[in-house]
């Protein structure tokens, strides 16, 4: 549908700013941007503060073990993971 509205000055730059950033039309980021705000929001995380105030995982989502932190840094850490980056060659 073809319509013609009027926004503010800060209004449009920042729906210009997020179209340029996203490779749309300015048409394109402003549905998107009207879509995104119709959305409803995202779930917030059950996160509870335990007795000493610190925030706690929900209840039943599993336990983390000493073990599942040990294979998580041995994997994350392991030099098969790394690889030397080149850097790109400059032509003058």
């Amino acid at each position: 549908m073809r319509t013609t509205i009027t926004l503010n000055d800060e209004t449009h730059e920042f729906a210009a700013y997020y179209a340029r950033a996203r490779g749309l039309t300015l048409s394109a980021a402003i549905d998107e941007l009207i879509r995104k705000a119709q959305a409803p929001p995202p779930p917030k995380p059950d996160i509870r503060i335990g007795p000493n105030g610190l925030p706690m995982f929900p209840p039943g989502e599993g336990r983390i073990t000493s073990e599942m932190v040990k294979k998580i840094e041995a994997e994350e850490y392991d030099p098969k993971n790394f690889t030397r980056r080149q850097r790109p060659h400059r032509t003058h």
